[in-house]
């Protein structure tokens, strides 16, 4: 799996502090005909944050006084009729003009990518099969006067261990990977209605080898150069789930979502599987439970000898 290439190999960990890197840049191949040749991957990270924009509606009460006779007499008579609770108004983030769009010609190429991430939804990529680009609720789409070329791409990660030799120097990464466009598709979005796009289903798929992960990238105007794609990525285990981490060598990327390998572990340096996982524990694989769910063995209790002699007092 790792060629001859002079690109460096990259770095990335895994789970409590595992890594994983890029094999040489060289062996990035070509997707679909109709992508350009794939670039190769270089050093990673790069956690993206999605911008959240909310309102706050303040509601009004009163209070009436401590003493009930006071109360009353400070009540409203039935002729009175309650005063409404004003309702705030709200700007939404992306307001229409005189034409019905919001006036986007003057945008820096960050606030594309920040509408974008409102827009683009690639999460449940792996049970979903599809990647949605579209608007979420009303405000946040605009739409715009002036439509955004978003590009789409799906990539192939083919996870490798290092040699044995390699395993005695300690800067080594607990596995390499190669990476390859899979599947490009160019969209032009003003926000006003939602595009999906079909992730390829070899890619995805339960029986894939256990080998290869995914990584699928939404990024506004060109697609991903060779010198934009990552060299590292970081996968750890959180307390309520991953938290995996793509370095990218550029800030154009909106949204990302990474699908792990099912079993990294057992794959030689070419990435191929030479073992059975359910065989093999990963190297990050939970101990046995105790038998006390929370870790705590009960203290065993004394014995008594009915033999030993009994204190009496008289």
């Amino acid at each position: 799996m790792r060629g001859k290439s002079g690109a460096p190999e990259s770095k990335a960990m895994i789970a409590a502090g595992v890594q994983a890197a890029a094999v040489g840049a060289g062996r990035c191949r070509r997707g679909d005909d109709s992508d350009p040749p794939p670039e190769r991957r270089g050093r990673r990270r790069l956690p993206v944050a999605a911008a959240v924009v909310g309102a706050v509606l303040l509601s009004s009460g009163c209070t009436g006084g401590s003493d009930s006779d006071a109360s009353a007499s400070e009540s409203p008579s039935a002729t009175d009729s309650p005063s409404p609770t004003p309702t705030p108004s709200v700007t939404p983030p992306y307001p229409t003009g005189a034409d019905g769009c919001h006036d986007n010609s003057g945008w820096t190429s960050d606030e594309v990518r920040t509408w974008l991430q409102i827009q683009a939804r690639a999460s449940d990529v792996e049970t979903s099969k599809d990647v949605a680009v579209g608007p979420v609720q009303e405000g946040f789409d605009g739409p715009l006067c002036e439509p955004v070329t978003v590009q789409v791409e799906f990539w192939k990660l083919t996870y490798g261990s290092p040699s044995e030799k390699e395993k005695s120097d300690p800067g080594t990464p607990d596995f390499y990977f190669a990476m390859e466009r899979a599947k490009r598709t160019r969209l032009r979005t003003d926000g006003s209605g939602e595009q999906q796009v079909t992730a390829p289903k070899k890619l995805y798929a339960d029986d894939r080898s256990v080998c290869v992960g995914a990584l699928v990238t939404v990024t506004a105007g060109k697609p991903l150069s060779e010198k934009e794609l990552p060299e590292s990525i970081k996968l750890s285990d959180a307390a309520y789930g991953n938290n995996d981490t793509v370095e990218f060598r550029t800030e154009r990327v909106a949204v990302y979502e990474l699908t792990r390998p099912k079993a990294a572990h057992v794959c030689n340096p070419e990435g191929k599987p030479t073992a059975d996982p359910d065989k093999v524990p990963a190297p990050t694989a939970e101990p046995e439970p105790t038998s006390d769910p929370y870790g705590y063995d009960p203290l065993p209790l004394p014995t008594l000898d009915p033999a030993t002699p009994t204190m009496s007092f008289g």
